[in-house]
């Protein structure tokens, strides 16, 4: 049986960024979120030298960056941040 999607959640500086970019780049940020959601730990940690930090993450695509935190007890992805040079 294949493990549950953790549910994604926003802060709200990345929801502003969310509704600032392109289409094309809010479609990349979903493919993104869905990769992170279904392995939260598949994504680099955003600080490795922080050893109580293993639960905030980044992914890289391109241009594109976002910071998330794992919330392991309630099972969802909180995105932190987004970052788009384009």
């Amino acid at each position: 049986m294949t493990a549950q999607p953790y549910a994604v959640r926003f802060s709200t500086q990345a929801a502003k960024v969310l509704d600032t970019v392109p289409e094309h780049i809010e479609d990349t940020v979903w493919d993104v979120l869905d990769a992170a959601a279904a392995d939260p730990w598949g994504f680099g940690q955003w600080n490795a030298d922080d050893p109580e930090g293993e639960d905030v993450r980044y992914a890289c695509v391109g241009p594109l960056s976002l910071t998330y935190w794992v919330n392991r007890p309630l099972h969802r992805l909180t995105v932190l941040n987004i970052v788009w040079l384009g």
